[in-house]
């Protein structure tokens, strides 16, 4: 019923809107620098949905999008920069694209009142919207990750991992060690023993991180990696000969970047996600026709599909879904920063909207609430088939082990609290 008010509040203003008004979004991109490969075909997603809204529907709720894109070659220092450069401009809501961005921007976004969606990385227990107001990481976050990881293990091992060792390869930076608590609670529970592997940015050396793992022969490798990390990391693995379905990265090891240049030695590398592959969905028909063949796609054209272009086109998806409730909210189409707050805190994702938007199966079902900014915490396992040259699901949607994870965030949220001075709950 609260979404058919809505829905019915959104025609309404629609039907009102005046021409030629717009909404603008962020894009704090990196097209350059050494993250350059994986950082293109998600802008290039962001961009093109947008792009599609405008030319098929004008825009959402009348409002055309003006999408301002300031690139920070995965640099905390010139993210910030292009976030100072840009919050004048109206943004909706900042999807800084980097753990380390993210929190830098959390205090500073905060202050200034304009969301972050830091979609699956940032900091964790911003899931607690009691004390993270203005973040939110639906629809799942970095210690799911870990404990979809886990859980998947628990799988193929008939529900037992006693004695069984665990490798994690991580990228030496906030990002790579967000999973380790997570990792650590759910060693003391299901008996495995773990080991931590940090690897220095940009990840091109790791020879005696992969030497220890040769010696030491752990069961699984986990990886959280980025950019050129993962090539050399697959690589790395095939040339010790280790099992590839044993080992699994986070959604950021996963697209087709990171398992190519190995050639057919990547083939059954696994990796997680939280939305699924190709194109064979009716919107990319509609982007075929109103963004592609119009000569309006973003960059060269040539990453639509790709894993991380879909990730991208998904996070743009939820940014307009967001922004389309906020409008219904409040009564207006012109929404402010804030009123895409609300309209995030409000967003439910149906199986039966995401058909609607041309997207079926293509993503779990999630809702958003004060208390919980993180979504419910489903992900899946793909892999990759070198052969097809294609990632594919090879698990439905599973939740993560909400009675470890929650008590973790619970406690790391509260500590922020109590160190900024931050009253919890809900306004």
């Amino acid at each position: 019923m609260k979404m058919k008010l809505i829905a019915t509040a959104l025609a309404a203003v629609v039907a009102a809107a005046p021409a030629m008004a717009e909404v603008t979004f962020s894009a704090l991109s990196y097209r350059t620098g050494p993250y350059a490969a994986n950082g293109i075909p998600f802008a290039d997603g962001y961009q093109d949905y947008f792009t599609l809204l405008n030319e098929r529907d004008g825009g959402i709720g009348g409002e055309k999008i003006n999408l301002v894109e300031c690139e920070t070659g995965y640099n905390t220092e010139k993210g910030v920069e292009c976030y100072e450069s840009t919050k004048g401009t109206g943004a909706l809501v900042y999807q800084p694209l980097s753990t380390g961005i993210t929190y830098q921007l959390i205090p500073k976004a905060t202050a200034d009142s304009i969301p972050i969606h830091s979609m699956g990385y940032g900091r964790t227990s911003a899931k607690n919207g009691e004390v993270f107001r203005w973040v939110f990481n639906y629809p799942a976050n970095y210690w799911d990750g870990a404990s979809i990881a886990i859980k998947h293990l628990l799988d193929i091992n008939g529900g037992d991992l006693s004695g069984k060792k665990v490798a994690l390869v991580y990228h030496n930076s906030a990002y790579g060690k967000e999973p380790i608590r997570t990792l650590e609670e759910l060693a003391k529970k299901h008996g495995y023993e773990l080991s931590l592997l940090p690897v220095d940015h940009p990840g091109q050396e790791q020879k005696s991180q992969w030497l220890q793992i040769r010696r030491d022969r752990p069961d699984y490798v986990l990886m959280w990696g980025w950019g050129v990390m993962n090539q050399v990391a697959i690589q790395e693995a095939v040339n010790i000969r280790f099992p590839m379905e044993n080992f699994i990265g986070i959604w950021w090891s996963g697209s087709e970047n990171d398992v190519k240049p190995a050639g057919d030695g990547a083939n059954g590398y696994k990796a997680l996600t939280f939305h699924n592959f190709g194109t064979n969905y009716p919107l990319f028909d509609d982007l075929k026709t109103h963004v592609i063949d119009k000569g309006l796609a973003a960059g060269a054209g040539d990453q639509v599909g790709t894993v991380l272009y879909n990730r991208g086109l998904y996070a743009a998806m939820l940014a307009a879904e967001a922004a389309k409730t906020a409008q219904g909210i409040h009564g207006v189409t012109a929404i402010t920063p804030a009123q895409m707050r609300d309209g995030m805190e409000a967003l439910e994702m149906t199986e039966a909207k995401m058909a609607e938007l041309g997207l079926p199966n293509f993503g779990p079902e999630f809702s958003v609430s004060c208390q919980n900014h993180g979504g419910n915490g489903f992900g899946a396992v793909g892999q990759w088939d070198a052969a097809a040259g294609e990632w594919k699901m090879i698990t439905d949607y599973m939740q993560s082990d909400q009675d470890v994870l929650q008590p973790l965030i619970e406690a790391d949220s509260a500590a922020y609290a109590s160190e900024n001075g931050i009253t919890a709950g809900c306004n």
